[in-house]
């Protein structure tokens, strides 16, 4: 890290402390108020990632930075932890889970790395391999984290043929529970059709939170090109009106 980097680095600590002194909005914010705007700042950060702005991550990554130091001032004041302190510990844990790059252990391949971090968490008192799965988490992150991590521990379909033929399975099981129409056990095997597909997206190396972002972008520019394109209002289009500008559109 270069002088100008930690002279902007504590340029940003002073003007935290500065207007938690002097501002009465920041005065006033504790860890639940800020926690929403956080999710907020993540957002913004991930859309513009999505976008490949590059100007907009720097933005939204300071938004986001600016949040990280408002978190260690509010610690600092309620515990007398300092900025130091987490940067001391996170600095360790690093260090501690790579034994494959600061230790003994080389030559891992990354899903022995990955296999390897687990058990380094349960070796430092977590009782369960999921334990680190956000609760706050969107559905889809989730459940895609969820099997990310019990693969880890060997806990995961052979191939994706077995995948495939599971969500077949589910399948089935959806379409016979629509046949009762008890909509109690739709929406636990509709459940169970989308854990399964989110599935496919990880054994095929995909994102599906952000597979199901770029279609919703690509249903937003074709939806938006119905209303900019047509002589009616949207509301008074037939929907064979529709259908022939949402296939112009593609």
């Amino acid at each position: 890290m270069n002088q100008e980097n930690v002279t902007q680095y504590l340029r940003l600590i002073e003007i935290m402390d500065t207007l938690r002194e002097k501002c009465p909005w920041d005065r006033k914010q504790t860890f639940d108020s800020l926690s929403h705007l956080t999710i907020e700042e993540t957002y913004e950060l991930c859309d513009a990632i999505l976008e490949g702005d590059m100007s907009h991550i720097k933005e939204e990554l300071g938004d986001l930075f600016l949040h990280l130091v408002f978190y260690a001032k509010l610690l600092n004041e309620k515990e007398g932890i300092t900025i130091e302190d987490i940067l001391f510990s996170i600095n360790e844990k690093l260090v501690y889970r790579h034994p494959h790059v600061f230790g003994e252990e080389t030559d891992l391949t990354e899903d022995e790395v990955k296999q390897n971090w687990e058990k380094l968490k349960l070796k430092e008192g977590r009782k369960s391999v999921l334990q680190g799965v956000g609760k706050s988490l969107p559905s889809v992150v989730k459940a895609f984290r969820i099997q990310e991590k019990a693969a880890q521990v060997g806990f995961d379909w052979e191939n994706i043929e077995l995948v495939k033929a599971k969500i077949e399975e589910e399948a089935i099981e959806l379409a016979e529970a629509l046949e009762t129409g008890n909509l109690h056990e739709i929406e636990d095997e509709l459940g169970d059709v989308l854990f399964s597909y989110i599935n496919l997206a990880r054994k095929l190396q995909i994102d599906p939170e952000q597979a199901l972002q770029k279609t919703n972008q690509k249903f937003i520019k074709r939806f938006q090109y119905i209303e900019n394109n047509s002589h009616k209002s949207i509301d008074k289009m037939t929907l064979d009106e529709m259908e022939k500008l949402w296939q112009e559109a593609k």
